[in-house]
């Protein structure tokens, strides 16, 4: 299976910080962080990545005896993805001690969280939530985002189009802030680049059926789909625009429309697609290499977004005490 990748923004400089990091027991104190994410819903599937790979990175420092010799303890909620239920869950955690925030998926959960921090005495550190706000206009003292933004995906994908043929381009995105903010971004990359955005398409939240858009889109004289989808929606889209021949006919990219486990899930009906993904366990550098090896003496699968993005929080943790 070839999949092409625009750019891939892992944060795999901070790989493996847990085990440097961890050393005897000399603190009693634990370190708790909690875990407001989806476990249930359209983004299920990347919420439980998260709280696989927070586990993971936890069982590695405690093993090695903590980090700074304080044990690691983690508390996860099911956050079903929506901004309110996110702002409740994470009262919950931070009200029960557990004032490390991280893992949320959708950037609405994250921007419903943030004013609420100084209230619990507790800090979100951002390692998925995409929206420009969170870092822009709507940030917050204690925010700390350690993933890239949309304003970084579009510097990718302004070159990018420069280079592509395609003058007529549909987009849909999802009708949540990071959807808004991609869709956005590319417009305007589009008409630097002398591009003409034929349609611009925002689909609610957890969508089933896809028809009337994929009709936009053929009705359109698009060129170019570009996608900003992610989880079940993503599934549920490319299915069914593989189904209604538009995958055949158009040429598709988009961001984390194409990570790996979409791939795997996909099999042929990815391939040909063009994407921006946040993280990918097939990068070739030493430090990830080792990652993947860990990991897979004890999962199946590679969440290395979440894990290498937890790193500058050990970090943080060790200096500041």
């Amino acid at each position: 299976m070839h999949r092409r990748s625009l750019s891939v923004f892992g944060l795999l400089y901070g790989v493996g910080a847990l085990s440097i990091l961890a050393g005897p027991a000399v603190s009693q104190e634990v370190i708790k962080i909690g875990v407001p994410t989806a476990l249930t819903g359209t983004y299920a599937g990347l919420g439980n990545e998260a709280v696989r790979a927070v586990q993971f990175a936890a069982e590695e420092a405690n093993a090695k005896g903590g980090i700074d010799g304080r044990k690691v303890e983690i508390k996860i909620l099911d956050t079903e993805a929506k901004p309110d239920v996110a702002r409740k869950q994470a009262e919950k955690l931070a009200l029960d001690g557990y004032k490390i925030l991280t893992g949320t998926i959708a950037s609405g959960e994250g921007l419903a969280m943030a004013p609420m921090l100084e209230r619990w005495d507790a800090i979100y550190v951002s390692t998925i939530n995409k929206s420009d706000k969170l870092t822009g206009d709507s940030c917050v003292p204690r925010v700390f985002r350690v993933n890239k933004q949309d304003a970084q995906d579009a510097a990718v994908v302004k070159p990018w189009l420069a280079t592509r043929k395609e003058t007529k381009w549909a987009v849909l995105a999802a009708d949540i802030a990071w959807g808004r903010d991609s869709g956005h971004s590319f417009v305007e990359a589009a008409k630097a680049n002398n591009k003409t955005t034929v349609a611009e398409m925002y689909s609610p939240f957890g969508t089933n059926d896809f028809a009337p858009f994929i009709q936009q889109i053929k009705s359109s004289g698009a060129e170019g789909l570009w996608v900003a989808l992610a989880g079940r929606d993503a599934i549920n889209f490319a299915n069914q625009a593989k189904e209604f021949g538009v995958l055949d006919k158009v040429f598709v990219a988009g961001v984390s429309f194409v990570t790996d486990n979409n791939v795997k899930t996909l099999g042929e009906i990815s391939k040909g697609i063009w994407g921006i993904i946040n993280y990918s366990s097939t990068l070739d550098m030493p430090e990830n290499k080792a990652f993947v090896a860990a990991w897979k003496r004890k999962r199946e699968l590679s969440e290395g977004l979440e894990y290498t993005a937890l790193s500058p929080l050990v970090t943080t943790t060790r200096v500041c005490g």
